[in-house]
């Protein structure tokens, strides 16, 4: 059979997978059935098929699933909207293309996770070996050498509950949030990872608190909640360890200790590959966009340091506002079909 990627894309937007990735899982392997590519799925989900042998092996990845809510199916002339348009259904139309008609002299395989907006379960369970690797999300036909990590928790404050109308009777836990806000900006100039010449600096964030039973009692309890962006070589339990140590320096007064939010697979954290590695150089021979960082975190991160690069049509956000993510989630038919014309020839290059 002949793959057209319109015609998949147009399917895929139609197929509800912000609750479920059954009905998605089910499409993509049929087609790579009926397109003779033999595919399989693991105990974790996620879909997979190679081809090609030799000692090289690259690795085309991206995912099946979607946030909620659905956003059904619509097509303006060259616009398709709905939920997964460019995220991430765009780019699986582009690798499902250059996939089936590639030859490779080397190892090729594709491998399309489950999960990637929540646990990256799948992720995690791969275990593919490869050399390269290749990751589609919306990059605006880019190409992404590296992203910032994510890693959230939050730092819990411990007091001593007491009556309001004898503040000295207790250890009030809220006001001692004043200190933990203060040593959460001060983290970075002393404890942190540094500037990353692709990345720039990480950030740090409180971006929620809560704390307190009653308004006439001291509080014994405050939580801090945090949102971290990293950049390499900052690790999720390197973070940790050394935000504890700077709360412990700078807040001596203060009962605070921060945590990671528990989770069974590891957290996303940032990745970069050299801009002058020969994957890279072979999007730009294929005529891809510019060489930047990609603005969010992703499965990329589970990849490296093999060399990654992020690629694909639609984008995160435009001169409008979100896009991604977004009840206006839309991509361009002809920036499909560029995105897989471009990965064609970047396989071919290898």
């Amino acid at each position: 059979m002949s793959f057209d990627p319109l015609a998949f894309h147009e399917r895929a937007v139609r197929t509800p997978s912000h609750e479920s990735v059954d009905g998605m899982r089910d499409l993509l392997v049929g087609t790579l059935d009926e397109n003779g590519a033999d595919p399989r799925v693991d105990g974790a989900g996620n879909v997979l098929a190679s081809t090609g042998e030799g000692d090289f092996h690259l690795v085309l990845n991206t995912h099946l699933d979607t946030v909620p809510p659905h956003v059904p199916f619509s097509r303006d002339g060259d616009t398709v909207r709905g939920r997964g348009a460019c995220d991430a259904k765009g780019p699986l139309a582009t690798l499902v293309d250059a996939f089936l008609a590639a030859d490779p002299d080397y190892r090729l395989t594709l491998a399309v996770t489950p999960d990637e907006e929540t646990t990256s379960a799948g992720a995690d369970a791969l275990s593919l070996d490869g050399d390269a690797y290749i990751v589609g999300e919306p990059t605006g036909l880019d190409v992404c050498t590296a992203a910032r990590g994510r890693f959230e928790g939050a730092v819990t404050i411990r007091g001593e509950a007491g009556h309001a109308a004898h503040p000295e009777s207790g250890v009030n836990a809220v006001a001692g949030a004043e200190g933990v806000l203060r040593a959460l900006r001060t983290f970075d100039a002393e404890h942190g990872p540094g500037t990353h010449d692709q990345l720039g600096g990480p950030t740090l964030t409180p971006t929620g608190i809560a704390g307190g039973e009653a308004i006439n009692q001291i509080p014994a309890a405050c939580r801090v909640d945090v949102d971290r962006r990293s950049v390499p070589p900052e690790t999720a339990e390197g973070f940790e360890t050394a935000l504890n140590d700077h709360l412990a320096a700078t807040a001596p007064d203060v009962d605070a200790t921060f945590a990671l939010t528990e989770r069974e697979t590891p957290f996303l954290e940032a990745f970069a590959t050299d801009p002058d590695d020969s994957l890279v150089a072979a999007f730009e021979g294929a005529g891809a966009g510019d060489v930047r960082p990609f603005g969010a975190a992703t499965e990329a991160s589970y990849f490296a340091p093999a060399p990654t690069v992020v690629f694909g049509p639609g984008v995160l956000s435009d001169e409008v506002g979100p896009v991604a993510h977004a009840e206006r989630e839309y991509v361009s038919r002809a920036e499909v079909e560029e995105a897989a014309t471009i990965l064609g020839d970047v396989l071919a290059a290898f």
